[in-house]
C-alpha cells in the first residue's frame, strides 16, 4: 500500500441499509522539521515530497530566500525516522527567533493590519514589477488541468492540491496534501529547488479557497497570480491588493471573480459588465457576500 493512502473498514449507510466495506483514506502523519540539527516545529502532512515541503515552509516564513540559503536538506538516516527532515542553513540558526516567527503567522487574534505589514516587511520581491499576462480562457482552464492530475484525491477524496502553471497554461508541478498550506509549501519548495524563485510569470492554482496564508505564501515566493476554485477571505483580498498580487476566485466553468490587479488577465472578447475593477473597491460590504459580481 502506498504511503499516501491506506484502507480502513467503514460502515457504509445508505437508503438500502448498512454494510461494512473497505474505504481508502488519505494518510496523515507528523513531520518534524529540524534546522541545523535542532528541532524547530512539527507539522501534520501527507507523506511525500517532504524536502520540498520543508523548503517551502521555511521560504513562506521568511527564514530562507533562495537555494543559496540552504547547504543541505535530507531525511534523517535511520529508516525509522523518515518523518524527520533536517535542513542545514548557510547561517547560524537562532531557534527562539524562528519559533516566534512560526507562531506569529498562525496565532489567533492578530490584527489584520499588523499581519499585512508583517508580511510586506518580510517580502523580498516586488510583484508590481511583474508584467505577466494570462488570457482569461487559459486561466479558466487551470482548475480542470489541476483536477486531472489529482491522483491520490481520486482514490481517497481527501486531499487538497496546488499547482504552478506558466501563463500559457503549461503545467510545471502538482502537489497534493491533507493540508492546503502544505500543498502550497510543496509547490513553493519545488520552485525554489528548480530555479523558479522568484516565481515571475507564474500562476499558483489551488483546489479550494484562498486564505490570507496562501496569498502570503505566493507573495513571499514572488508569484504574481493566485487562482482559487472557491472564495477568498477578506484579509486575503486586502493583502493581495496591498502587495500587487492578482487574486482570482470562484474560477469555475466559464466565469471567475478578480479581486486585485485585474489588468494581468487579458479578457479579450468577453462581454462588458456593469461594474469595473476600480468600482469593486467602493461597493458596500453586503455587496460582496458569497459570489460577488464578476469583475471584467
Amino acid at each position: 500500500m502506498s504511503r499516501l493512502s491506506v484502507d480502513r473498514r467503514v460502515l457504509r449507510v445508505g437508503p438500502t441499509g448498512a454494510r461494512e466495506r473497505p474505504d481508502r483514506l488519505a494518510v496523515e502523519e507528523p513531520l518534524e522539521l529540524r534546522i541545523n540539527g535542532t528541532a524547530a516545529t512539527v507539522t501534520m502532512r501527507t507523506p511525500g515530497h517532504d524536502i520540498e515541503l520543508a523548503l517551502g515552509f521555511l521560504a513562506g516564513e521568511g527564514i530562507i530566500a533562495g537555494p543559496e540559503d540552504v547547504v543541505n536538506a535530507r531525511h534523517c538516516a535511520d529508516t525509522t525516522t523518515y518523518n524527520i527532515i533536517d535542513v542545514t542553513l548557510a547561517r547560524e540558526f537562532e531557534r527562539d527567533t524562528v519559533v516566534r516567527s512560526f507562531a506569529t503567522t498562525s496565532a489567533c487574534g492578530v490584527c489584520g493590519k499588523e499581519s499585512i505589514e508583517d508580511v510586506r516587511v518580510g517580502g523580498a520581491f516586488v510583484l508590481a514589477d511583474d508584467a505577466a499576462r494570462i488570457g482569461v480562457g487559459t486561466l479558466l482552464a487551470l482548475p480542470d488541468l489541476l483536477r486531472e492530475r489529482q491522483r491520490t484525491f481520486d482514490r481517497t477524496g481527501g486531499l487538497h492540491a496546488a499547482a504552478l502553471f506558466g501563463t500559457d497554461g503549461r503545467l510545471l508541478v502538482v502537489r497534493e496534501d491533507v493540508g492546503r498550506h502544505n500543498a502550497v509549501d510543496k509547490v513553493v519548495g519545488w520552485a525554489l529547488a528548480n530555479g523558479h524563485r522568484p516565481g515571475r510569470g507564474l500562476v499558483l492554482q489551488v483546489s479550494g479557497r484562498a486564505s490570507f496564508e496562501l496569498v502570503q505564501k505566493a507573495y513571499l515566493a514572488g508569484i504574481p497570480m493566485l487562482s482559487a476554485v472557491s472564495a477568498p477571505s477578506s484579509l486575503a483580498v486586502d493583502l493581495a491588493r496591498d502587495v500587487d498580487l492578482t487574486l482570482a476566485g470562484f474560477v469555475r466553468g466559464d466565469s471567475l471573480n478578480l479581486y486585485s490587479r485585474p489588468e494581468r488577465v487579458e479578457l479579450g472578447e468577453t462581454p462588458a459588465q456593469d461594474i469595473t475593477a476600480d468600482e469593486v473597491a467602493t461597493l458596500p460590504a453586503e455587496a460582496h457576500d458569497h459570489a460577488p459580481a464578476e469583475v471584467r
